[in-house]
């Protein structure tokens, strides 16, 4: 059986969705791995908690693993199993819905193009930061302003005009990689980006 499906089988079966699977140099084999996340009821008065991976979940999973791996033949060094972290990875459909209203890195498999930047974005650009949302089309967009951050201690004149917002609407087959935004509140609490620290 192929490592992938070997690592799969092992992770779902223990109750955990598998997020990516990394082979390093050096043999080492890290797994990160999530709660299943269950959409909750459009009539739901607030929002469920998020729950988050912990280190005895780590533990569980790194040991059946070690076992399945072993019984199987599998070649690897050091197992690593770990939560998605602050940058945790966007790779299906249900990732986006879940991180609706999240801040989110989306580099793009081509660039923007001259038609789509329309003046306003360099057409050779194929990073971008913004909040995530659903697009009227269906498909998915991030919104962004090029306002440059605000300074602590800088004075900010009422009369300037904010940046204009942007849009960039984009299909999941249209991206090379996208990532929650690894913002840190640093007041106590995790920031927009909706995720645990890892």
């Amino acid at each position: 059986m192929a490592l992938q499906q070997v690592v799969e089988q092992t992770v779902i079966g223990l109750g955990y969705d598998l997020v990516e699977i990394e082979r390093s140099a050096g043999g080492l084999l890290r797994v990160t791995i999530d709660l299943p996340w269950v959409q909750p009821p459009v009539d739901a008065v607030a929002p469920a908690l998020d729950q988050f991976v912990t280190v005895e979940d780590c533990e569980k999973v790194t040991r059946q693993l070690q076992f399945a791996l072993e019984v199987d033949g599998a070649e690897y060094k050091r197992l690593e199993v770990s939560s998605p972290g602050i940058d945790r990875p966007l790779r299906h459909e249900q990732d986006f819905t879940r991180f609706a209203g999240s801040v989110i890195d989306v580099t793009l498999k081509a660039p923007i193009g001259v038609s789509a930047a329309a003046g306003q974005v360099n057409a050779t650009r194929k990073k971008f930061r913004g909040l995530l949302s659903r697009a009227e089309s269906g498909g998915w967009q991030i919104v962004w302003s090029d306002e440059p951050p605000v300074k602590p201690g800088q004075k900010v004149s009422k009369k300037r005009a904010p940046a204009p917002l942007q849009a960039l609407g984009f299909t999941l087959d249209e991206i090379r990689d996208a990532r929650l935004a690894p913002i840190v509140d640093f007041k106590g609490r995790a920031g927009k980006s909706g995720a645990a620290p890892g």
